[in-house]
């Protein structure tokens, strides 16, 4: 079958991590790094990449079998050239173009591999080499040309002090024919100092043959930073960060720091939303328009309706919030919370598993967990949902239009009718008809004098 083929090396161990963790599932804004040559395959029509792993193997299966990769394993490495070769079988009858990746390369576009892909099928190029021009090119093989022609690659060890000058260099990204590439593969062998399979020798071996070898240059060299070290992790971190901020500047969202701003790569936001520093946006988060998000909020893979104002402090998760809704300062709204419109959660009030309707209000200090509160219903200071005994969680429901007084206990499971009023302090046991007034106090005592005898004691 003729079609583009895609092979994303991920096999080393990353010792310069320093982590137990491999190398390719470090994170980078809220994803994977090898989620992004991943994304980039896939977005350029690669339904089936194959996938060469070595290190912690069955770990990254089990993280990454949702891409549909066919994983192979190289359980030795000797180069990356070995590492391609690790694929041949998995690419067996393939013909056409192989596009050549890096896991650790997180900062690729894909308009740029789009060029490097359409350079190579003009140009029938057996080897099409994606190159950038750096500023320190040492350590990296410097590419030496002629013209659009890529004459040869040069390790830097065997550099000639002139070639050592020269700042364009190999990125490791490369389009090849298939099957044509296997095939040299197997005819380079490993008889070098280094004991490994050079993908540069298919280079030589293919301009050696009279075979077209292109060198096309990247217009930005960030885009091939490779990621080593916790170091280089950061900085990748910042230079997506940028691009992160800068396209949702572009699509009319304000962001009063966007240095101090984090945005991961799978947030949404809508036009007119303003966004104060220090605001964190996480995972699959969906912001709408005209929304507020002031210092240091931290939202994670939630559903934020439009003209939400989320004050300064405030911690999201895994929640869904209607329109016209005020949360915070300080509130927590834990996973499963559900705000259906006009709704106010002030600060400090906490939520979990609760579901508030259409102008359901808690202003401060509450706890509303394992809930089903109705419309316009007000719930006063220090309330809370008494949901667990020890052993199981239970359900407080509460009707259409209750006002609960301040700090007011539901042992729950518990339903309170609507239109009740629940009087301040009370411990409610017992379901509550509608209509109702609910009281649960002690008797109020008053000893006259006893301040001043224990003065006088």
């Amino acid at each position: 079958m003729t079609h583009l083929t895609a092979v994303i090396l991920a096999a080393g161990q990353g010792t310069r991590m320093k982590s137990g963790l491999p190398k390719v599932l470090h994170r980078l804004s809220g994803r994977p790094l090898i989620d992004y040559p991943l994304q980039l395959a896939k977005n350029l029509g690669v339904d089936n990449p194959v996938l060469v792993v070595g290190h912690q193997a069955e770990l990254l299966k089990a993280e990454l079998a949702e891409w549909g990769a066919t994983f192979v394993i190289q359980s030795e490495q000797f180069g990356t050239g070995h590492a391609l070769l690790c694929a041949e079988a998995a690419c067996r009858g393939v013909s056409g173009t192989l596009l050549l990746l890096c896991g650790d390369v997180p900062l690729l576009r894909q308009a740029t591999l789009q060029r490097l892909l359409e350079t190579h099928r003009q140009r029938q190029a057996t080897v099409s080499v994606l190159t950038a021009r750096v500023d320190d090119p040492y350590g990296y093989g410097r590419i030496i040309r002629n013209g659009d022609q890529l004459e040869r690659i040069v390790e830097e060890k065997d550099a000639t002090p002139a070639e050592k000058e020269i700042r364009e260099i190999n990125s490791g990204i490369y389009a090849f024919s298939a099957p044509e590439v296997f095939e040299a593969l197997n005819g380079v062998g490993r008889e070098n100092a280094q004991g490994e399979y050079y993908l540069t020798d298919v280079v030589a071996l293919a301009r050696a043959g009279g075979q077209t070898v292109c060198a096309v240059l990247a217009d930005d060299a960030e885009e091939i930073i490779g990621i080593n070290d916790r170091l280089q992790l950061a900085e990748a971190g910042a230079i997506l960060r940028q691009r992160i901020n800068r396209e949702h500047l572009l699509a009319g969202v304000s962001l009063i720091d966007p240095a101090t701003t984090y945005i991961d790569s799978g947030v949404t936001i809508g036009p007119d939303t303003i966004i104060h520093p220090g605001v964190h946006l996480r995972g699959t988060t969906r912001i709408g328009t005209e929304c507020l998000l002031e210092p240091g909020v931290v939202i994670t893979d939630s559903q934020i309706a439009d003209r939400v104002h989320v004050k300064p402090g405030t911690v999201i998760a895994e929640s869904e919030i209607g329109a016209d809704c005020a949360l915070g300062p300080m509130a927590h709204l834990r996973p499963g919370t559900v705000l259906q419109g006009n709704n106010k959660l002030g600060n400090f009030v906490e939520t979990k598993k609760a579901y508030l309707d259409i102008k359901a209000q808690a202003s401060h200090l509450t706890y509303i967990g394992d809930a089903e509160v109705g419309k316009n219903v007000n719930i006063g200071c220090g309330t809370i949902t008494c949901n667990y005994d020890g052993v199981n969680k239970h359900r407080t429901i509460i009707e259409d239009d209750v006002f609960v007084g301040s700090d007011t206990q539901f042992v729950a499971p518990v339903r309170i009718g609507r239109n009740s009023l629940i009087g301040a302090g009370s411990t409610i046991t017992r379901d509550v008809p509608p209509d109702s007034l609910a009281l649960s106090r002690s008797e109020q005592k008053i000893i006259e004098g006893w301040r001043l005898r224990k003065k006088q004691k």
